[in-house]
């Protein structure tokens, strides 16, 4: 895991399969260390989700331990909220069958074909197994301080125009400004 650093306060982090170090921690660590500091926005490419839908449908961890992260998620995204962080989680909804012309787009594409990753259809095969993992997600993390909201994402431009009016609203609530320098600008001159 790393994150990318933009010119904009703006951080990007891209959750992969966890490594050895993350694996040595709990499965929390990494989301807790990729948080935005204050006055900065994170964006998370994937997240610690993964560890409650990929955890339940390919069983990488005990069924309890799955159903306890449920729980860990709402305490560290309350933590988070509780001390400045606001937090949009935004689940993009795809059917099956707009899935599957992307796949079969990425590898008629030349310039798309680095992107399709043969586990893909792996996991299209646990499509429904898929689904209620994801309708559990909702139903148990969906919380007052972090709602989720499901996005309809088979046409892409209806998807973008969804997420931007939720972040537009939100940016608005919160109205962000530039800092404060801590010295007055006027008392410095230049020749």
């Amino acid at each position: 895991m790393f994150n990318i650093a933009g010119p904009l306060g703006i951080t990007v982090t891209p959750f992969r399969r966890p490594s050895e170090e993350e694996l040595a921690h709990d499965f929390l660590w990494r989301a807790h260390l990729a948080a935005p500091r204050r006055g900065f926005i994170g964006i998370f490419n994937r997240s610690h989700y993964e560890d409650v839908l990929i955890g339940r449908v390919r069983k990488l961890a005990p069924a309890a331990d799955i159903e306890a992260r449920y729980g860990q998620i709402n305490a560290l995204e309350k933590i988070l909220v509780e001390n400045g962080t606001t937090i949009l989680k935004f689940m993009l909804h795809i059917s099956r069958k707009e899935q599957g012309e992307r796949l079969k787009e990425r590898l008629a594409e030349r310039k798309t074909q680095w992107k399709f990753n043969p586990g893909d259809l792996d996991d299209r095969k646990l499509w429904n197994k898929y689904q209620q993992a994801y309708e559990i997600m909702l139903q148990r993390c969906s919380t007052a301080h972090a709602p989720w909201h499901v996005i309809p994402a088979d046409h892409k431009w209806a998807r973008n125009i969804a997420i931007a009016r939720i972040v537009r609203s939100t940016l608005e609530t919160m109205n962000p400004q530039y800092p404060r320098p801590p010295w007055n600008p006027k008392a410095f001159r230049i020749s």
